[in-house]
C-alpha cells in the first residue's frame, strides 16, 4: 500500500514498539472514513488533564456537570445531555425513548439506522423501522407521508418517530427550513423527530449556522450528537431538546449498556470540542478538504460525483477496474453494492497534500490503462 504522507497533526515521539514491532505507519492517512482518523491533540490534552485525582463515577463528576452547561449554550436553556459511548448506542436510546412497544420509526432507506447498525434498532431497541425511498438520502414531507398512516390500526406498527440524519448517509445536508417543515408535519401527526447528528458539525459548518438552528430552533425533539467522527477518541451524546418530554433517557442509557463509569473522560472530550469552537474548526476543515478533492475530480475523464458534496463525503463512480486498482494505493470503501462506485471521506486531519497525492494516484490510474 502506498503511503500518503501528511503533516500537521502528528505530535510527540514515534510510536512505542510492541515486541520490537511498530504496529502502523503514523504518516499514512486514507479516505475510508472519518472514524479512521486519530484524536485531535487538544482532546488528548483534555483527557490527560482530567486524569488527576479521583472524581465521582457514572456522571456525578464536575466535568459532566460543566458539560450540561456547555450543551445548553449550544442548544438552548432546556437541553439535557446524556453522554454515551457509541453512535449506535445513542441512536437506539434516543429512538427507544420516543416510542412505545407498538411504535415504529420512519427513516430514509439509505439511513444509517437502517443500513449500518447491524439491526440494533430492531434487535436491541425492539423497534419497527419504516424506510422510505429518498433522493440523495434526504427525507421530505412527501416521502414521510407514504408511511405516516394507520395510526389507529392495531394490525400495523404505529408511526411515532421520524428519524433523519444530518448530514445524511450520502453526505447531503438539510437546511433549517427543510428540517422545520419535517418537524411541523411530524408534530402535526402526533410524531416526534429524532436527528442522527453524528456529522451535525459538518452540516452546521457547511451552512454557516449555529448547532441549535438545525435542531432546537427547527423543532427536533431528541438529538444523537456526534464526537468520534470530529476528533474525539470516543463518545457521543443523546441530547433531549423538548422540555415537555421526560422519556427516561438516564435509565435507558444504563439498560442499554451505554453509561460509562468513568464518564468524566467522555465529558472532558466534549468540553474541549465545544467550549472553544474546535468542533467548528475541525468540521470546516474536513469539509474544505472534501471540496478540494471534488474540485480536483471535476475535469477527470470517466469520473462521476454521484451526490452533491455538502459535507466531508464524496460518492464517486469510476471504471470498475480502475477503482479496484486504487485499493492497492489508499484506503476507501466500495459503496452501495454497485461495481465502480465508492465513498471517499475526509477528516479533521486530512491535508491538502493528502488530497493532491490521492488525485495524482487517480489521474495515473485513469491514464495507465488499468481499465483496458
Amino acid at each position: 500500500m502506498l503511503s500518503i504522507a501528511g503533516i500537521g497533526f502528528v505530535t510527540g515521539p514515534r510510536p512505542r514498539k510492541i515486541n520490537d514491532v511498530i504496529l502502523h505507519d503514523i504518516d499514512t492517512r486514507g479516505f475510508a472514513s472519518d472514524n479512521y482518523s486519530g484524536v485531535h491533540p487538544d482532546i488528548l490534552t483534555a483527557i490527560a488533564d482530567a486524569n488527576h485525582g479521583h472524581q465521582s463515577s457514572y456522571g456525578a463528576d464536575v466535568y459532566t456537570e460543566r458539560l450540561g452547561e456547555v450543551f445548553r449554550t449550544h442548544f438552548g436553556p432546556d437541553a439535557r445531555a446524556y453522554p454515551v459511548l457509541t453512535g449506535t448506542g445513542a441512536n437506539v436510546i434516543a429512538l427507544q425513548a420516543l416510542t412505545a412497544r407498538w411504535g415504529a420509526v420512519i427513516c430514509a432507506d439509505s439511513g444509517h439506522v437502517h443500513t449500518d447498525e447491524g439491526g440494533a434498532p430492531e434487535k436491541t431497541g425492539g423497534l419497527k423501522l419504516l424506510p422510505v425511498p429518498t433522493v440523495h438520502g434526504k427525507l421530505t414531507v412527501e416521502a414521510i407521508r407514504t408511511q405516516s398512516w394507520g395510526f389507529d390500526d392495531p394490525h400495523r406498527a404505529r408511526p411515532q418517530v421520524v428519524s433523519l440524519a444530518q448530514a445524511t448517509e450520502l453526505g447531503t445536508v438539510y437546511t433549517p427550513e427543510e428540517i422545520r417543515a419535517i418537524c411541523e408535519y411530524a408534530h402535526g401527526h402526533g410524531m416526534s423527530v429524532h436527528m442522527d447528528g453524528s456529522r451535525l458539525a459538518n452540516a452546521a459548518a457547511r451552512l454557516g449556522v449555529p448547532l441549535r438552528a438545525l435542531t432546537t430552533d427547527a423543532g427536533v425533539d431528541v438529538l444523537s450528537f456526534g464526537g468520534t467522527k470530529n476528533g474525539m477518541l470516543l463518545g457521543e451524546a443523546v441530547v433531549l431538546l423538548d422540555p415537555a418530554l421526560d422519556p427516561g433517557i438516564d435509565r435507558l442509557r444504563k439498560t442499554s449498556m451505554q453509561l460509562a463509569s468513568k464518564q468524566r473522560f467522555v465529558a472532558a472530550q466534549f468540553l474541549a470540542l465545544l467550549e472553544n469552537d474546535l468542533w467548528l474548526r475541525n468540521a470546516a476543515h474536513a469539509n474544505a478538504m472534501a471540496d478540494l478533492l471534488s474540485e480536483g475530480l471535476r475535469d477527470l475523464p470517466e469520473v462521476t460525483v454521484i451526490h452533491p458534496v455538502q459535507s466531508n463525503a464524496l460518492f464517486v463512480r469510476l471504471p470498475e477496474k480502475v477503482l479496484a486498482g486504487l485499493h492497492d494505493d489508499f484506503a476507501f470503501y466500495d459503496w452501495g453494492g454497485t461495481p465502480g462506485e465508492a465513498r471517499w471521506m475526509t477528516s479533521f486531519d486530512t491535508t491538502a497534500e493528502d488530497v493532491e497525492a490521492v488525485l495524482s494516484l487517480i489521474r495515473s490510474a485513469l491514464l495507465d490503462g488499468r481499465h483496458s
